[in-house]
């Protein structure tokens, strides 16, 4: 089997998938794209048309999407049980959740975030009310959206607050900032920090 090549910038969502790479424990490759020069080249759109990361190329196959890389990822290793069981219940809570922050929450605060939401029966994420009392739904359950333990839910969910939590663009809750603080303390998450810090531009 061949080790995956990681395509990223440590100023994107590519973060997310170095993290999930760190947790997996596999040895992977990582190749660094600048934005509008080496991202836009045909080379890499013959792998990503959109011209944007992450990527991974594993085995010759293309996956992109944080979403479905971490699926993906996290069916590679089993033993790691960063997936519930297939046919397992708690499979359902683990989709459930991975989507909703994939489709809802983050087409929700993009559109906020530019000023230009859309009514609530035209959009996935209907109302700002309804969407946040699904996240704490969620979150209000314990620790772990899919079982008792840790789940690459958990590391996509974890992610996605804590950029909107740097950025100021969450209400502070403590439910939140609990929330990530448990995930992201996590030794693989560290690890992945610590890699992507040292590709960022030195100033």
């Amino acid at each position: 089997m061949k080790k995956p090549v990681f395509y990223t910038n440590p100023m994107s969502r590519g973060r997310i998938t170095r993290w999930m790479l760190e947790e997996t424990g596999l040895d992977y490759d990582t190749v660094v794209l600048d934005y509008e020069t080496s991202m836009k080249a045909d080379e890499y759109l013959a792998i990503n048309p959109m011209g944007k990361v992450p990527a991974i190329v594993h085995n010759d196959h293309v996956v992109t999407e944080n979403s479905a890389i971490i699926l993906y990822l996290a069916d590679l290793v089993p033993e790691k049980k960063l997936a519930p069981a297939p046919g397992s219940l708690l499979r359902g809570d683990y989709y459930r959740w991975i989507a909703f922050l994939s489709g809802p929450f983050e087409a929700f605060m993009t559109a906020k975030t530019a000023g230009a939401l859309a009514k609530p029966t035209a959009a996935g994420y209907g109302n700002e009310a309804d969407l946040f009392n699904t996240l704490d739904s969620a979150l209000g359950k314990g620790m772990f959206l899919a079982g008792d333990h840790f789940t690459a839910a958990d590391l996509y969910m974890a992610a996605y607050l804590g950029f909107y939590q740097r950025f100021k663009l969450l209400p502070d809750k403590p439910l939140y900032s609990d929330y990530v603080a448990f995930h992201m303390s996590r030794p693989a998450c560290n690890a992945a920090q610590a890699k992507d810090n040292a590709l960022m531009p030195q100033t």
